[in-house]
């Protein structure tokens, strides 16, 4: 039978025992004062929150809750010690008669071990986090991420400092280093492997027309590809009309707006202009009578390219390019299909080496080590889960599924987060704002006087709050008003309001505001 007590106008479920908390997948959800909150920013333990949220989108809703008490519950032998609220947990509590009870059961034990307190009855949340900070710092931790400090071998230490300087954002282990995954494993050797595999590609005697040579001039022919089969095409165009003889090799008046300016040596003002003068069926030139803006690019393209390829020339005919690109062509191929760009910066003989020495293995091995200590982990974390909801739960749901701690007024709710002093007066009422625009399209349906204040303290840390004035007149109220604020963990803050949403906060206020 639910009880209830009228507040905020509303009725609200009287939560205060255990078997109020198993009972809540009965209670109508209508009935809920809150069906969902964030993780974070409330005053509640967030790794509490952390736990009940079993979807991971940083909200609890409903139904976690729900499925927290109901898992809670059916680890101990009495649930109503959940009423207790207490941080400690006697070991005894614990339903050993499950399967998962008594893995826990045994996972307690050898946490008060591991922290030489074999004779403890109960175990503190202090000491299972102690214990589990103790264990996380150990080589293998169970979290599947290995950082390079896990390698004894300096070989295997190397590799793991390449994996980790391919991937972006890699994964951190629970020691707060970064560290290798099976993941980031797996996508680094595919990349590695497709960039041995093109580099062996360019070894084809196709690719390489030049020899040693190839790259570089691949790299001179490549620069000045597109300008050369410009020019071309502009003196077939002229061919085939020589009323276009003019237009492609651009109006005086263009010449004229760039010998206006201060030309520069390199020219850059005529760059987009033909590459020379164009004419019917015309031959580049390799030297004299090349716009200025390309005449260093074309010299390291005669010298590096046509020379080996063709012989000493001056000039270039239509042919002879396509027979250019035709020799360069496999090359170019290869060039466009490149592969593994993010372990390029390893250099061909270090990723080469990687493969050959089948080090992918060897990390995979590493990987599945730290593996082998997950059950270890996921039960000493249970441990955490399980006494985490033996201090909070109660206390989760007098802030959600009614507001008791609230209109109790035994002490601040879950969403009050300090006390703002300012115009001499004091506002207990204070929430925290993340987006200011948003919670201002409903705030004046509160018929509260509230203050947006911007918060900073000597650490340079930021906050946003409203508060709520409930009390007194308004006169000396505006944006631009300084005051003092005190969060709940001690710390003060500079606050200065930001936003006033005005209404009455007295009956005299209530009966002048008309006029």
């Amino acid at each position: 039978m639910w009880r209830f007590f009228r507040a905020g106008g509303v009725d609200q479920v009287q939560l205060t025992t255990a078997a109020d908390l198993l009972a809540l997948d009965e209670l109508d959800e209508k009935l809920w004062v809150a069906l969902a909150c964030p993780v974070k920013g409330l005053e509640l333990d967030e790794r509490t929150l952390a736990f009940i949220d079993e979807d991971n989108d940083g909200r609890v809703h409903a139904k976690e809750l729900i499925a927290a008490a109901k898992w809670a519950g059916g680890l101990l032998k009495d649930p109503e010690i959940l009423a207790k609220r207490g941080s400690e947990l006697p070991l005894s509590a614990i339903d050993t008669t499950k399967d998962e009870g008594k893995v826990l059961h045994d996972t307690a034990k050898a946490l008060l071990v591991s922290l030489e307190k074999a004779d403890e009855k109960s175990l503190a949340l202090a000491d299972v986090k102690d214990a589990i900070e103790k264990f996380n710092k150990q080589r293998w931790n169970g979290d599947g991420v290995v950082p390079a400090s896990s390698a004894e071998d300096e070989a295997l230490k190397k590799a793991l400092e390449d994996v980790l300087a391919c991937t972006e954002s890699p994964a951190t282990d629970k020691n707060g280093d970064p560290g290798v995954t099976a993941d980031s494993i797996k996508a680094f050797f595919e990349e590695l492997e497709a960039y041995v595999a093109w580099l062996d590609a360019g070894e084809a005697e196709a690719v390489r027309p030049l020899g040693d040579a190839s790259a570089d001039a691949f790299a001179a022919y490549d620069k000045v590809r597109g300008k050369i089969d410009d020019f071309f095409t502009r003196c077939r165009v002229a061919a085939f009309d020589a009323r276009a003889l003019t237009a492609v090799n651009r109006e005086e008046s263009e010449y004229l707006a760039a010998a206006a300016k201060d030309l520069q040596i390199t020219a850059d003002e005529v760059a987009h202009f033909p590459l020379a003068h164009v004419e019917s069926d015309a031959k580049l030139p390799l030297g004299k009578g090349l716009n200025p803006a390309w005449i260093d690019a074309m010299s390291a393209f005669r010298d590096k390219v046509v020379q080996p390829i063709l012989g000493a020339r001056t000039e270039l005919s239509y042919d002879e390019w396509m027979q250019i690109r035709g020799k360069l062509a496999a090359h170019a191929t290869w060039v466009a299909d490149k592969k593994g760009a993010k372990v390029e910066k390893l250099g061909a003989e270090r990723a080469r080496e990687l493969v050959k020495e089948g080090f992918r293995e060897k990390l995979d091995g590493l990987v599945a080590e730290d593996e082998k200590a997950r059950p270890m982990a996921e039960a000493r974390e249970k441990v955490e889960k399980l006494l985490h909801f033996n201090r909070d739960l109660l206390t989760v749901a007098n802030n959600f599924v009614s507001f008791r701690d609230f209109y109790a007024r035994k002490g601040p709710a879950a969403f009050q987060v300090g006390t703002l002093y300012i115009d001499q007066r004091s506002c207990e009422l204070c929430v925290r704002v993340d987006d200011v625009a948003k919670h201002t399209t409903l705030s004046p349906h509160s018929k509260s006087y509230l203050l947006y204040c911007d918060l900073k303290n000597p650490k340079g840390d930021t906050l946003k709050i409203a508060a709520a004035m409930t009390n007194g007149d308004v006169d000396n109220l505006m944006v631009g008003r300084n005051g003092v604020f005190y969060s709940r963990d001690g710390r003060d803050w500079d606050a200065t309001i930001t936003k006033v949403v005005e209404n009455p906060i007295s009956i005299r206020q209530a009966f002048w505001a008309p006029y």
